[in-house]
């Protein structure tokens, strides 16, 4: 039985937007994923954090993997993207966020579902409002929630 997913994508290390698009395919060839719809690319100053700008989108994904093997997935290709982690908010070469899965909760060591702090973040609300507008967190609707970060800078790139 396929499951929904929403992954966040971002970077903001080497060639960014060609590594969003590389791993938007590498997402689309894998067995476990069964659609992908990615919305539009933006760029966002980094939150928390120094460095050059990050390029963000949302996938909407549907799959057969499980929650801890699609993200065992994204790991993977993290890392095949030269991720490193010398420290918390370090920039990124790709950074590849599970951010809800068919609406389950879940809070483990490596995973938490609905990740915990996306309601908070204008680079991943904007971009999900596109795909999924009427999505309800705990925290409230995605536009509740946008409204909320207005006073983080986003802005929309040309499409991808």
């Amino acid at each position: 039985m396929n499951a929904h997913a929403l992954i966040g994508l971002g970077a903001n290390l080497g060639d960014a937007h060609q590594t969003l698009l590389d791993t938007i395919a590498e997402l689309k060839s894998d067995s476990g994923i069964v659609s992908i719809h990615c919305s539009r690319f933006y760029a966002s100053d980094p939150v928390d954090a120094l460095g050059p700008v990050f390029i963000n989108a949302v996938a909407s994904v549907e799959t057969t993997l499980a929650p801890i093997c699609l993200l065992d997935l994204l790991q993977l290709i993290e890392h095949k993207h030269g991720r490193a982690r010398p420290y918390r908010n370090a920039p990124r070469t790709l950074d590849l966020d599970l951010l809800w899965y068919d609406g389950i909760e879940i809070t483990t060591p490596r995973l938490s579902l609905p990740h915990p702090r996306m309601h908070q973040r204008a680079f991943v609300l904007e971009p999900l409002k596109e795909l999924a507008p009427d999505l309800h967190l705990q925290q409230g609707s995605v536009d509740v929630l946008l409204k909320a970060c207005s006073d983080q800078k986003i802005w929309l790139l040309q499409d991808h």
